[in-house]
C-alpha cells in the first residue's frame, strides 16, 4: 500500500542517517569517557592539586559531550552552524555576567598551579590571617586564631600581598615591653634574654636579640 511504502521510504531515507547518528553518540560518549580518564591519569601522575585536576576533567569531558551532540546532529541532517553561534552567543553572555567568578576562577587557578600557599599554612590574605583551611577554584577558606570560618575570594587574595608565614622553616616573632625611663635599660635586657633562655620552644640559633625600639611619651 501507499502508506507502507511510504514507511519504507522514510527508513531508507532517514534510517542510515540516523544510525549514523546513534553510532557517532555511542562512540563519542566512549572515547569521551577515555579520554577524560587519560588526562586524569597524567594530570595525578603529575602531582597538579586534585581541586584543579577534577575542575579540569570535568569541564573537558563536557565539552567533549558538547562536541558529540552537534556532531551527531550534523550527521542528522541539523544545520549546526546557527546552534554553534547561539551556544557562542550565550556563552559570552555568561561570561559578561559572571566576570567576577571568573576572575576568582582565574585565580583559583594561578593559586593551585603556582601554589604560594596550601592547606595548613598560616598565612595573612587579604588582610585576614588565619590557618588555610580549603583551597577552592573560586574561593580560599581561612581558619583564624579566634575559630571563625574566614571565606577569601580568590581575586582579593592573588590581588593582594600575600603574607606565608608558614614558608620558612623558622620564623622571627616581635615583642614589645614597656619600661619606664627610670629602669634600667641594660639589666631589663638582660632579664628578657634569661626568660627567653629558659623557654624550651625558644630557639638557641639564630639567637634571641633585645633592643631599644622607641623612647615614648612617658
Amino acid at each position: 500500500t501507499e502508506f507502507w511504502n511510504t514507511i519504507v521510504d522514510l527508513a531508507v531515507r532517514y534510517g542510515l542517517s540516523v544510525l549514523g547518528a546513534a553510532a557517532t553518540l555511542v562512540i563519542g560518549y566512549v572515547l569521551a569517557r577515555l579520554l577524560t580518564g587519560l588526562v586524569k591519569r597524567l594530570l595525578e601522575r603529575a602531582k597538579v592539586e586534585a581541586t584543579l585536576v577534577s575542575f579540569a576533567t570535568h569541564l573537558l569531558y563536557y565539552f567533549l559531550l558538547i562536541f558529540v551532540a552537534v556532531a551527531a546532529l550534523n550527521t542528522l541532517g541539523v544545520q549546526t552552524a546557527s546552534l554553534v553561534a547561539v551556544l557562542g552567543a550565550a556563552g559570552l553572555a555568561i561570561g559578561l555576567a559572571l566576570q567576577g567568578s571568573l576572575a576568582n576562577f582565574a585565580a583559583g587557578v594561578l593559586i593551585i598551579l603556582f601554589r604560594p600557599y596550601k592547606v595548613g599554612d598560616f598565612v595573612k590574605l587579604n588582610d585576614e590571617t588565619g590557618y588555610v583551611s580549603a583551597v577552592e577554584i573560586l574561593y580560599t577558606t581561612l581558619t583564624t586564631l579566634d575559630n571563625k570560618a574566614v571565606i577569601v575570594p580568590n581575586a582579593a587574595a592573588t590581588g593582594s600581598t600575600i603574607v606565608n608565614y608558614s614558608a620558612n622553616n623558622h620564623i622571627r616573632l616581635d615583642i614589645i615591653f614597656g619600661i619606664s625611663y627610670g629602669d634600667d635599660i641594660l639589666k631589663a635586657k638582660q632579664i628578657i634574654l634569661d626568660e627567653m633562655a629558659k623557654h624550651a620552644k625558644v630557639l638557641r640559633e639564630p639567637k634571641a636579640a633585645v633592643g631599644v625600639w622607641e623612647l615614648g611619651d612617658n
